[in-house]
This record gives structure tokens, sequence and C-alpha cells, in this order.
């Protein structure tokens, strides 16, 4: 039996772990602070410690006599885990530190697509310095205007004109502040029209994608409130959206393929790991918003738990460069939506218990995978950021939404959720600026 050790302590390493399971590995965990889901797959394997602690983490590969490690958030990726351990003569699945860039640096992303003339990339400049930003803003047009610090923000760090931003006046503020925190920042165009993520799997020259999926950045119904760190998603049957289809999909993973080859060039490494493209369909074809250098979270909630592959087969398919063309799902929509402490993201409310009826739950045929909780004398309490995932799967996106929500009256706290995540509205709003932008 393969023994993996899954690093990370999400609902995203939540759902990894249950899918290595699955697929017949004896799975252990090595995570900052103690997931009950993980936990549970685990049968208790597990420690705590700083998932940068990369010391701590080779030592317990080798005292478990571990097969290989799955990496599961950015942080330590882009911090070198991969090459730590790698030197340690440990197999990843996950990129290498020049690799994590895609994620790390915006400003290496947007250079890398430029200097390989990828098409999908985006009208930008970088800067270091106050300097040039004013008559760049002039040139791009004030109402086109994205800025973008160049690290890793949580989803949290990008303010767009007219979301974000109402004046030349914050615009500059903002760039100021991001300098006198020692960042540099990208400006990019902002661009109209709908976005939409394709998770792949990457064996160093082969991208094969997942069903696509759209997530909700907003806080509130409506796309209301500040940005958070996804607050649900969904993915349809066909394993396509209402408004992006199998050409764009074909688009989407050419551009992947051609930034992955890119790559190679620039930094002689081969990706091996996971990756996260999120695109937006506009009137003239699809362009690049980010590289994610990991599953999504949300987003592996709805592409995981629908596989049909033995998902341990497949990590050592990305270890041996040989993965399938295609991958095999179940031909069924997903629906998950995230409960967040009420607060959140701006104020949350940490420390508070929370009660669930798992009996019924499981009665009701949804799946929890628990996020920035943690587990103290057998109960589960909040930190400041997302709780629990609650995902439905059903034949169609109505019926999964549906189980969705009727599992999340069953989990007690000082929790809110989403609660138009999958509905059939939801999707007519996007498909109508769909229509709207495609038209105009």
């Amino acid at each position: 039996m393969s023994k993996v050790v899954v690093i990370g302590h999400g609902a995203r390493e939540h759902a990894i772990a249950e899918a290595l399971a699955k697929g017949g590995a004896m799975v252990h965990a090595f995570m900052s602070f103690k997931n009950a889901g993980l936990d549970e797959i685990s049968n208790g394997r597990i420690r705590i410690e700083k998932e940068d602690n990369f010391k701590e983490l080779i030592n317990y590969v080798k005292e478990k006599e571990l097969d290989f490690a799955v990496i599961g958030p950015e942080s330590p990726l882009v911090v070198g885990i991969v090459d730590a351990l790698e030197k340690a003569q440990i197999p990843c699945i996950g990129p290498s530190i020049e690799a994590a860039q895609l994620e790390g640096s915006k400003i290496f992303t947007r250079q890398l697509l430029e200097n390989h003339q990828i098409k999908s990339n985006l009208i930008f400049k970088t800067f270091e310095s106050m300097a040039g930003v004013d008559s760049f803003i002039q040139d791009l047009g004030l109402e086109n205007v994205v800025v973008k610090p160049d690290g890793l923000t949580g989803g949290k760090g990008v303010k767009v004109f007219g979301d974000h931003l109402f004046s030349k006046e914050e615009v500059l503020a903002y760039c100021e502040e991001l300098i006198n925190q020692g960042s540099h920042f990208v400006i990019e165009e902002k661009i109209d029209g709908e976005e939409f993520t394709i998770q792949a799997l990457v064996d160093g020259n082969r991208v094969v994608g997942t069903p696509l999926v759209q997530d909700h950045k907003r806080a509130y119904n409506h796309d209301e409130g500040p940005n958070t760190g996804g607050m649900g998603s969904y993915s349809m049957e066909d394993h396509v959206l209402p408004f992006v289809d199998f050409m764009d999909v074909n688009d989407a993973i050419s551009e992947m393929n051609r930034v992955i080859n890119a790559l190679k060039m620039e930094t002689g490494v081969m990706y091996k790991g996971f990756l996260y493209g999120q695109f937006m369909k506009v009137k003239g074809g699809l362009k690049l918003i980010e590289f994610n250098v990991r599953f999504g979270d949300p987003e592996a909630m709805n592409v995981l738990p629908i596989l049909k592959d033995n998902f341990l087969d497949l990590c050592y398919n990305i270890l041996d460069g040989n993965l399938p063309i295609r991958l095999n799902f179940e031909r069924k929509a997903t629906v998950c939506k995230y409960l967040a402490p009420e607060g959140y993201p701006v104020s949350p409310l940490k420390d508070q218990k929370i009660t669930i009826n798992k009996e019924k739950i499981s009665e009701i045929g949804a799946r929890l995978y628990y996020a920035s909780v943690y587990k103290k004398d057998d109960s589960i309490y909040t930190t400041t950021s997302r709780a629990i995932g609650v995902l439905g799967v059903a034949a169609t996106l109505q019926k999964a939404e549906q189980i969705a929500e009727k599992a999340i009256s069953c989990v007690d706290g000082k929790l809110f959720h989403r609660s138009d995540v999958g509905t059939r509205e939801l999707l007519q709003k996007r498909i109508d600026h769909m229509n709207s932008v495609l038209k105009s």
C-alpha cells in the first residue's frame, strides 16, 4: 500500500486526502493545526507543525517511510518546499520554486506571457515605484485600471476601478500604499466578460484538464461585499458552462500548454503538479486573469469527488511523466457553498463552537470539507477564515444546489454563507451578462 503525506490544513487538502484514500493510499497529514477531516481520513496519522518547516517535514516523511508528498497550499510552494523535499530524495506532487512563480509573482507571469507572445495575456505594466504610474493610468484610461500586488494576497489584494477604487486619487493612494509596504505591483487593463476556472494535472509535458468551475469571490449574495478567498463554486453536468464551450476549453488548455513550455524555456524546469488557470471569456476570445500553482479552494471540491479515475494512480502518472490524454468524471453537477464566520473577511468571529449533525447531512447526501477550523476536546471551533465547505453532487445543477443548501441547515454556529451560489437565478445572470458582452 502506498503511503502518502498531504501537506496543508484546509478543505482543499481534505478533498485531496479523500481522493487519495479512495484510490487506496494510506494517508498521512502534515499541517499547522488539526483539520478534523484530515484527522479522520488519516486515522490520526498526523503531525502538527508549520507547513514551511521543511526540516521537520523531511524527518516525518523519512521516519514514517512515506512514498511521496502532495502539497496543497500555495505558500510553501512559493518558498521552495518541493526543492527541499526533492533534495532529500522525496518525490513531490507540486512545482519547484521557479515554476511556482506563476502564482508567487504576477510580474513574472505577465512578463513570461509577453516574452513568449501568449495571446491570452493582458495589456499591463509593472512598477517598483510611483514613477510612470500616472502616465500609464492616462494611457490605459482610469475606468480600465486594475491594480495587483506582486506577491500572494489570498484573493484579497486585487483592486478594480469601479468596484474597489472610485477615483484617480484612490488608485494612486493604493499604489503608494503598496510601495510603502515594499511591494511591487502590476497595473492591468480591466476587461469585461465571465470568468471560469480550469484546473489541470501536469506531468512536465502534458496538461490534462478537469471540469470547468466558476467561483464566487464576493462575500454576500448578488455579488456584493468585499472579496474573499471564495464563498462557493459550481460545475455543470456536461463539464463546461453555459457561456463557455468546448472550443474555449481547448483554447484554454492550449494556452496553459504554451505557458508550461515557455516556463521550461525560461527556467529549465519542468512543471509537475496541479495548475489552476483562471480565464475570462471576452468578446475577442479568452484572457488569462491569473494562474494558481495548486488546486483551487473551493474548486477542488467540485472536481475531485466526481473523478472516476484512480487519483493515486494519477499522482504516480504525474511523477513518472505519463499522464493519460484525458481524465474521466461522473456526468454530474456540483455545488460547493462555504460557511464562514460572521464578519468574514473584515472582522470575523473566532473561537466560536460549531455543531454539526453529520447523520442528517449523510442522509441528505451532501459532503462536508473542513477548512480553517480546529478540533479541541472533540468539538469544532472557528478561526478567522472560511470554516466548512458543503458540497452537493447530483444529476442537475438545481438538485446539487438544493442538496448543499439543505445540508447547510444541519450546521449550527455563528456562521453565514451565500445562499445564491449554484442557483438558476445567478446562473442566468451570468448567461445574460455574457450575451450582452458578445453582442456589444
